[in-house]
């Protein structure tokens, strides 16, 4: 309970909704099978073809770097996919056998009457916290500024939330390794992460998407909410 608090403390100060933070009602962790759906699927051509039913129990609570294999991108009109989300990306990653959901924010419920688009930065850089090795790597740390020298006031633009699925989903590659900065509530809730995106609660729990994690150009892909200043 105390872990959860924390979490809800960071969202609400980025200005993310509740729906980042504690997973879609009914979700369970699974049993760890993988569980790629052959029934119902989204239109062909989707990168959500090959999506899971079914999810793994291993990720803790904690913040930390998921490294797995990407096995699918749904989109919010996906809805044919397990526990769709209706204003976040489900980006499914393959790790140690069972699949995850890390949640990515791709709209902002616009409080305090900030901007409801989020803003988005590719930037390459070289993978922080230790080499890419398939596992939940609890305890990683990334901090925007710091660890990436990455701020508020460069290289970020705002995107409407159609316009950023199409944005992220291009840079994902189906197959490929991928890495994740993403906080777990654990427990019932260990087979989804969440908190993809700039938080300004405790130091070095930025969330963030990596493409080509293990290779010589890994590429961040970044997200913050209007209002904050970094």
């Amino acid at each position: 309970m105390r872990a959860l608090l924390v979490f809800v403390s960071i969202a609400l100060a980025g200005g993310c909704s509740p729906a980042d933070v504690v997973p879609d009602a009914g979700e369970s962790p699974g049993d760890g099978d993988s569980g790629l759906a052959d029934a119902g699927a989204p239109d062909a051509g989707s990168k959500a073809e090959s999506c899971a039913s079914q999810f793994g129990d291993q990720l803790t609570a904690a913040f930390g770097r998921l490294d797995g294999t990407l096995v699918a991108v749904v989109a919010p009109s996906d809805t044919q996919c397990a526990l769709p989300n209706s204003d976040h990306l489900v980006v499914q990653v393959q790790m140690n056998g069972a699949v995850y959901r890390v949640v990515v924010n791709i709209l902002s419920d616009g409080r305090n009457n900030t901007d409801t688009r989020l803003r988005y930065q590719e930037l390459p850089h070289a993978l922080t916290g230790g080499a890419w090795t398939e596992g939940w790597h609890a305890g990683a740390a990334l901090d925007y500024p710091t660890s990436l020298g990455a701020h508020s006031d460069a290289g970020f633009t705002p995107y409407a939330m159609n316009d950023l699925v199409q944005k992220v989903s291009d840079r994902l590659v189906l197959g490929a390794k991928v890495s994740a900065f993403t906080t777990s509530s654990g427990g019932a809730y260990a087979g989804s992460a969440h908190l993809v995106h700039r938080n300004p609660g405790p130091p070095s729990a930025d969330g963030a998407l990596v493409v080509d994690p293990d290779s010589a150009d890994p590429l961040f892909l970044l997200f913050f909410f209007d209002g904050l200043t970094f």
